[in-house]
């Protein structure tokens, strides 16, 4: 899979942001295909920085009940990503 692929967005919330000004950790969203490995290397390859560990996440999809009937949400993959020390990726 090539990088451009992999990452689909950054998640930027309360809580990513606490963690990329305290821990160095980075969420994004991530497509559902990628392993741990993929996410390491795109993040490397596209911001160039040095990725310590990838954690990810499987956030199930849920039931809406809508007025044309019950439609699911899709999944979706999440990457949390943790720097060495001093490196920073600029988001804005």
């Amino acid at each position: 899979m090539e990088a451009i692929h992999v990452i689909r967005r950054p998640l930027l919330t309360e809580k990513t942001t606490f963690g990329m000004n305290e821990r160095a950790q980075y969420a994004f969203e991530v497509d559902r295909r990628a392993t741990k490995t993929d996410v390491k290397r795109a993040v490397e390859e596209i911001y160039k920085v040095n990725v310590i560990s990838v954690n990810t996440i499987v956030r199930k999809g849920r039931v809406r009940r809508l007025r044309t009937g019950y439609h699911t949400t899709p999944e979706v993959k999440r990457a949390i990503v943790r720097l060495q020390e001093g490196q920073v990726i600029e988001l804005l």
